[in-house]
């Protein structure tokens, strides 16, 4: 069947080929712009380069020197008691006696609350009415089988009469251990209405009042001791060596401006924890005097072993790039030269070079934004490290 052509088809198609021919000449000339930027900017940089390299451009220099360096170590954590429980009575019972209140002193071994104990009570007396009436039995079944054996030696009686008499006397035994067992469990109860501090120290808090039906896992009470107070620090494993048990540490804390206390570390972990690859330790104050007060931020500054003869440059010639620690090194031409470290200790405003440059090497210690690898530069005396 023939077709008849309509009349906008031929005009669809011509726009649709216009669009292209747009799209077309709108890409060529994006790619022409991009090319012109890229080439502006590759210029610009050249010419700044040539600049930077042809004129000698001022900056501050030092020297990479040996010295001992005392290092300081800066941590940061909370000061937090010696020792701290939550104390919670043994058996569930309503609160009879409150004998603290919060912020009292209590040795160990103070009773701090009692739970009502009447039923425990009469109980202990009924298994302890039993423990006399099992043990009374015992001695008459012993002293029965002690006359029976006398007299079967006489041949007064058969053997199986004292095998009867020795039964009754395992049988009185054993009830008379059942009844201690009883007694004895009783008695712990009772005992366990007694709530009981095993630590000296201050009642943090007193959670509840006489009359509360307390269960077993209901802490009744927040006990401290802050005689000696400590801060639990992270050691990386790159400052592990500098530290040692007994080590020197100054604690300051924003609760007490201007003041500044001394401890000692007094715990290293023997193995890094992972992934962090840091030592667990500890630092100690002591607070015999009760002077100072838990659970507030310090700041822990340890004063590390010295390290004689360490290689040192100013901590304002490093420049970090891709995560190195990198320096520009002036050679006997005033060019520079990029050099990555290895670096140990750092603070105070130094940094320890394990490795990367050379004794009495000369350093950029600033204006290292201005000159790159390869720059010329000529001395700033003024501002130059001796």
């Amino acid at each position: 069947m023939y077709h008849q052509p309509d009349e906008g088809e031929p005009a669809m198609k011509l726009q649709y080929k216009r669009v292209k021919i747009i799209a077309a000449v709108l890409t060529i000339l994006l790619i022409i712009i991009g090319i012109r930027i890229f080439m502006n900017v590759m210029s610009s940089r050249e010419r700044a380069e040539k600049a930077t390299q042809g004129k000698a451009v001022s900056v501050p220099t030092g020297f990479a020197k040996r010295e001992t360096i005392k290092p300081v170590l800066t941590f940061a954590g909370n000061l937090d008691p010696v020792w701290q429980a939550k104390l919670a009575p043994k058996i569930a019972g309503r609160l009879q006696q409150v004998l603290v209140s919060e912020g009292d002193y209590v040795e160990a071994g103070t009773v701090l609350a009692i739970l009502d104990s009447s039923e425990i009570d009469a109980t202990v007396n009924s298994s302890l009415g039993s423990v006399y009436d099992a043990r009374a039995n015992l001695e008459q079944a012993e002293t029965t089988l002690a006359r029976y054996q006398r007299l079967l030696e006489k041949g007064a009686i058969s053997q199986q009469e004292v095998d009867n008499a020795r039964f009754a006397r395992d049988m009185a035994a054993g009830k008379l251990d059942s009844a201690q067992g009883t007694y004895d469990n009783a008695y712990s109860r009772m005992q366990g209405t007694k709530v009981v501090t095993p630590h000296a120290g201050f009642v943090v808090k007193r959670y509840y009042q006489e009359g509360y039906y307390a269960k077993d896992t209901d802490a009744l009470f927040n006990v401290a001791d802050i005689s000696t107070l400590l801060v639990k620090i992270n050691i990386p494993e790159g400052q592990i060596g500098l530290v040692q048990v007994g080590s020197v540490a100054d604690i300051e804390m924003p609760a007490t401006p201007g003041e500044k206390f001394q401890g000692r570390v007094t715990k290293i972990a023997a193995v890094a924890d992972a992934p962090g690859r840091t030592f667990a330790a500890e630092v100690s104050i002591s607070n015999s005097d009760g002077r100072l007060r838990g659970g507030v931020y310090a700041n822990v500054y340890i004063h590390a072993n010295d390290k004689p003869n360490a290689l040192i440059i100013p901590q304002s010639a490093i420049v970090m790039r891709e995560d190195q620690r990198t320096v520009f090194v002036i050679d006997k031409d005033d060019f520079v030269k990029r050099k990555v470290l290895t670096t140990g200790y750092i603070g105070n405003g130094i940094v320890e070079v394990l490795d990367g440059i050379e004794e009495n090497d000369r350093i950029v210690v600033g204006g290292q934004n201005k000159i790159r690898e390869g720059s010329k530069v000529k001395i700033d005396e003024a501002g130059s490290v001796k």
